[in-house]
């Protein structure tokens, strides 16, 4: 890991040192063929559920520190950080929770996070959740990041999405990455709307650019693409022993049962053959890009198309208009985005065809 050998991660090694010498050092353990005395199952309900459901446990009844550890989740997590270049990989229940924990626990009181103006709410209470001081940087403005960079003080953190949720657009990764480098500023980015769709086998933005490296942490989440329930936080098996140990929304949750890490390993198996349909949804995508329709598009080269209506009656009345026709669009309406910025949020799909989506362009050209 070249930049980040560089980094040392001695933010990181300093916290878990303080732990070890106070003898409080947390760690995930494996525990099987005992009686339970130990897990919240309290009316057993876990054991009979697998049993009416074999080979599906439904239940991990506890939290990942105490009994909700297990072979399989440690095998998935290995699996998925192998797939994606990362050294390890720590299961979260939720996009939400791997950023809340990541954000909340990783800076320190002197230290300061820098994130994206557009960063997702999950990114934002993190943030908000830290001792760091934190700004705001303009959209994908590397001059206003860089100003911010020169100001900071402390362990510098930066923190973007690779793909935006509501615009569809992609941050300047190259670019950022030299701005962490020269600021020695830890990068930290949400994959969560690349991880399936961009790159080969769908491994997501940083990865398709060679920049898997210079990251403190990705988190890949498992709702958008992959279909199913979770996030993923990779990075160094130092930061991993540090999320362990401080991340708060790991530490103190039911982990993840066994049917749903299934589920996960199986999506992602799944995921890396879907080619075609990646071929496909590119192919949408560029249809709808080229479309011809009286609103502002975003420039998107990505699933995620937003068409801006002013106003937010307006949108609803737009919106309204395509689900009378049998289209599922729906209105993003201020203040979950600026006010005139107001917009139909178009998610496009390797099921969706040519057709369905030229009669919606010919819905909002009417």
């Amino acid at each position: 890991m070249a930049y980040l050998a560089e980094m040392k991660e001695d933010f990181l090694i300093k916290k878990i040192e303080e732990r070890k010498s106070d003898g409080a050092l947390r760690q995930l353990k494996l525990v099987e063929g005992m009686v339970d005395f130990c897990s919240n199952d309290y009316l057993g309900l876990a054991s009979l559920l697998k049993e009416e459901n074999p080979g599906l446990q439904l239940g991990s009844t506890g939290s990942r520190l105490l009994a909700g550890n297990y072979p399989l989740i440690e095998e998935v997590e290995m699996e998925i950080a192998q797939f994606h270049q990362a050294e390890a990989g720590l299961i979260f229940n939720s996009g939400y929770d791997a950023n809340v924990g990541l954000l909340s626990c990783v800076a320190q009181k002197n230290d300061t996070i820098i994130y994206d103006s557009l960063s997702h709410a999950s990114i934002r209470d993190g943030v908000r959740l830290s001792f760091a001081q934190s700004w705001a940087f303009n959209h994908n403005d590397l001059v206003d990041l860089e100003k911010k960079l020169q100001l900071a003080t402390g362990q510098l953190f930066v923190v973007t999405e690779s793909v935006f949720s509501m615009d569809g657009d992609k941050a300047p990764l190259l670019e950022i990455v030299e701005l962490c480098k020269t600021y020695n500023a830890a990068l930290l980015v949400d994959e969560a709307h690349a991880t399936g769709v961009i790159g080969n086998q769908g491994v997501g933005l940083v990865q398709a650019m060679g920049l898997q490296q210079d990251c403190l942490a990705r988190v890949h989440t498992f709702g958008k693409a992959l279909g199913c329930h979770g996030a993923i936080v990779l990075g160094s098996q130092i930061l991993k022993t540090y999320l362990i140990n401080f991340a708060r929304s790991l530490i103190y949750t039911t982990a993840l049962p066994p049917a749903s890490i299934a589920v996960i390993r199986s999506a992602y198996k799944k995921m890396k053959e879907m080619d075609e349909e990646r071929i496909t949804l590119n192919s949408l995508i560029r249809q709808f890009q080229q479309s011809s329709i009286p609103y502002q598009k975003t420039t998107s080269d990505t699933a995620i198309q937003a068409v801006i209506i002013p106003g937010n009656e307006n949108v609803k009345e737009m919106a309204s208009k395509i689900q009378s026709a049998g289209f599922d669009v729906r209105p993003i309406l201020y203040p979950t985005v600026p006010r005139n910025l107001e917009r139909l949020r178009i998610v496009l799909h390797s099921f969706n065809t040519p057709e369905e989506l030229y009669l919606l362009s010919q819905i909002l050209s009417n």
